[in-house]
């Protein structure tokens, strides 16, 4: 292989790692966002109200007893 195929092939396998890892980036970066609360569309604000349910009915079932 000639200097220009060397450097060629170097070039795309630079292009492919890259283009890897900033899907990968993306990707984190996307999923992360869902774990922060953000005013009640989040993921993390889904699971902070059902918490704050269950101990509703929690309390309610104990003070039955």
């Amino acid at each position: 292989m000639t200097p220009a195929d060397w450097a060629g092939l170097i070039v795309s396998i630079l292009s492919i790692a890259t283009a890897f890892t900033m899907a990968i980036k993306w990707l984190v970066k996307h999923y992360l966002s869902e774990l922060r609360p953000n005013g009640g569309s989040s993921l993390k604000d889904s699971v902070m109200r059902l918490e704050r349910q269950v101990e509703k009915i929690m309390d309610i079932l104990l003070e039955k007893k």
